[in-house]
This record gives structure tokens, sequence and C-alpha cells, in this order.
């Protein structure tokens, strides 16, 4: 008897040609370094590109200490900037921000063993316990949300998940590589996908993420990752993109 092995179908290679429509920065995880977000905002304004579009890929907050100066920052440069200029996607720490916000017993609790306290920490905001009662949880969330602000949590809650430029598609985490970029799932935008750093896209489309600390910032089979750690090495990055080119440049 003979037996055939089943062999696994070709993993698509991919091949396509970096084609944004314009020229742009994206910028990576930030996670309450605002330091290393003026750093990096001199260091991009000293290019040849310095009026090219800004896109912010979310983690803006939790982690580092200056959480509630980095919030305030991109607030008040995209309200001078201008939108359609300067783009800020949510990131999944910021959604956390948000679950408490709306949640706080409940949602509470992950978001401190994730950086939340720093955040609440650099508006001067003690945590509290996780045994506290709802009355001391929704306290927390109340002093949270007045110190923020009513704009800038508005600002908050209206990021959007993505934003595609030609070929190019940008969000925090990363996306589905089995589905159409316009079927993906908010989820998977901002927490990520098993198979996105494993199998290539197949539509030619570019996908530039944070999310994922990489050791060093390059374009790798389609993807273009830019987390690399700055709450924990330092180093805030971002991604020069233009037709045919990529360039990193990090604090």
């Amino acid at each position: 008897m003979r037996f055939l092995l089943r062999r696994k179908p070709p993993q698509p290679q991919f091949d396509a040609p970096l084609r944004p429509e314009e020229a742009f920065f994206a910028v990576g995880d930030i996670h309450g370094c605002d330091v290393l977000l003026d750093k990096l905002m001199a260091k991009l304004e000293a290019t040849e590109r310095a009026s090219a579009k800004l896109v912010f890929l979310g983690d803006y907050v939790d982690r580092g200490d200056h959480s509630a100066d980095v919030l305030r920052r991109l607030h008040l440069m995209q309200s001078t900037i201008g939108a359609d200029h300067m783009i800020c996607l949510r990131g999944n720490h910021d959604q956390m921000l948000i679950d408490f916000l709306d949640r706080p017993k409940s949602s509470g609790a992950r978001w401190f063993r994730h950086g939340g306290l720093q955040t609440l920490g650099s508006y001067g905001i003690p945590g509290v316990g996780l045994t506290a009662s709802d009355d001391d949880w929704n306290a927390c969330r109340d002093k949270l949300r007045a110190a923020m602000g009513e704009e800038l949590e508005s600002w908050l809650r209206a990021l959007p998940l993505s934003w595609k430029s030609g070929n190019v598609f940008v969000c925090h985490a990363g996306a589905d590589p089995a589905l159409p970029i316009d079927m993906q799932n908010g989820q998977t935008l901002i927490w990520g996908h098993d198979d996105f750093e494993k199998v290539p896209r197949a539509d030619g489309l570019w996908v530039v993420h944070g999310h994922t600390i990489t050791e060093q910032a390059r374009p790798i089979h389609g993807r273009i990752p830019v987390d690399t750690g700055a709450y924990a090495t330092g180093r805030l990055t971002a991604a020069l993109l233009e037709t045919g080119k990529v360039q990193f440049f990090s604090t």
C-alpha cells in the first residue's frame, strides 16, 4: 500500500512595491514617554520631509510615567495641525482606558496589570485595591474623567482603528491575512491576529503596525513594525514611507 504525503500549499510570497499615495511618517507606540516623543518630533521636523503627514499607531498611555502629557500633546498637535494632516489611531491600551471609563470595576483590574496605574499616577490619582467596592472603583473613574476633561475623552473615543494610503494599510496591532482589508475585525486591528506575523498577505497590501516590540524596525514580508519598546528601551521610532522606500528614525 502506498501512502501519499500531503504537501502543505506554498505560502504566498510578498513582493509588492511600496506605493503610498503620499509620503508619511508612522510613529510607534509611545506608552507615556512624553520626553521621547518631544525628541522624536524634533528629529522629524529637521528632515527634508518635515511637512509629511503624521500617523500615530496608538498605545499613547500606560507603562511610561507621563501618559497625561502625551495625551495633551497629541490632542493639541492634532487640533493645531488638523486631522487631515495628523492621524491618531487607537491602540489596545487606549481601548483599555476607555473600557475603564465605561466599566471601572470589571475592566479596571486588567488595565491596572498592564500599566493603567502609571496612567492614573500621571494625573495624580491613586489606584484602588482589586477588592474595593463598586463605589470606590467608580470614584476612581470619576477622578480620572474629571482630570482628563470632556474634550480629551471625546477625542480618545473617536480615534479610528486604521488608515490607508495607496497599498499601505496602517493599524495598531495587525490584520488577518486571510481576510480582505475592508473586512477586518476591530478586535484584530487593536489586539492582533495569530497568523499576522506568519502568513504574508496575498493582495499586495503592506501593513504598518506597532503593538509587538521589535528589536530592529525593518520591512519584513509586507509588514513594517515600528514599536521598539520606548518605555523599556528609550527608543521611540518612526518610519518615513515613500514610494519604493522606507527610512527609520529613532530617539
